[in-house]
């Protein structure tokens, strides 16, 4: 069994609600496993955690909490041989969702226990490394709001999001996808390393983490009725099929907008920009699941 590090992040979702050290030593410990926990304090701290139990020979790194400290780990493990593990603790679990990581905690950790190891494809937009999704408007519109609620979950996250589609209005844009140019509206402009944004909304449902491609998805309006057929596609799965987006498979992009635009690394707001160059960099992460 691996060594492993548990990069714990004591406010994200049901872990507020539990006495996670206690969880892992009941369903990890018993195991006979060799395990620390080191809790997060402060924003990024994941980031020099995670480097730092890679320079001390940890086999695994485990996120435990959501997409945002999967990013922070995930990026504090950039360039090493260290493979990261996720112990979904947060609101959507985009990534664990997509690796069909175990949703439960005592399952996620009897598997993580003894992994499968592999490697994954990451994403990277204005210099900001992503494992999920990134994005332009709309949804990191969302993100910004969301993140300024004062409260998780998934009612939160629909409350500000029907709240923000009646604001919302999309913004002009230049696109160069590896070479195709085009000019359009963009209400929501998705780079997707993986499937879905998290809680089985599939922005990109063909998304493959190991074939050197984002998948970027344009939604260049969405009026009532599209936006009814987009929702319900995204829960199906089958948004490609549904004409109501459109759909190209690249290593890299560049996006010129002709007005400031917001965009979201994992989920994770993090400001506007006018100019974004995104480009996947192929196998570059080692994970454990």
């Amino acid at each position: 069994m691996p060594k492993t590090c548990f990069i714990l992040n004591p406010k994200a979702g049901p872990s507020q609600r539990h006495n996670m050290p206690a969880l892992i030593a009941q369903h990890f410990g018993t195991l006979e496993a060799d395990y620390e926990i080191r809790p997060t304090e402060y924003a990024g701290h994941a980031v020099e955690l995670a480097g730092k139990a890679a320079a001390e020979g940890f086999a695994v790194v485990a996120a435990v909490g959501g997409d945002g400290t999967v990013n922070e780990v995930g990026r504090g493990l950039l360039g090493t041989e260290t493979a990261m593990g996720i112990i979904p603790q947060g609101s959507g679990n985009g990534l664990a969702r997509h690796l069909k990581v175990p949703l439960g905690l005592p399952v996620a950790l009897k598997r993580l226990a003894r992994p499968a190891f592999s490697r994954m494809d990451v994403g990277v937009i204005n210099g900001h490394p992503f494992f999920c999704t990134s994005g332009l408007g709309f949804d990191a519109h969302v993100s910004q709001h969301f993140a300024q609620a004062g409260s998780r979950g998934l009612s939160t996250y629909l409350q500000v999001t029907l709240r923000e589609y009646r604001r919302y209005r999309p913004v002009p844009v230049h696109m160069n996808l590896d070479g195709q140019e085009r000019a359009t509206d963009c209400y929501v402009l998705a780079f997707a390393n993986a499937s879905q944004y998290g809680n089985n909304a599939y922005i990109a449902p063909l998304a493959d983490l190991r074939d050197g491609q984002l998948d970027v998805c344009l939604i260049d309006a969405l009026p009532v009725g599209r936006a009814f057929r987009v929702s319900l596609a995204m829960a199906l799965g089958t948004l490609p099929k549904s004409r109501a987006a459109e759909y190209f498979r690249v290593p890299r992009g560049r996006v010129v907008a002709e007005a400031p635009i917001g965009f979201h690394v994992d989920g994770d707001y993090l400001g506007h920009a006018t100019e974004f160059e995104v480009e996947l960099m192929p196998l570059a992460l080692a994970v454990a699941v």
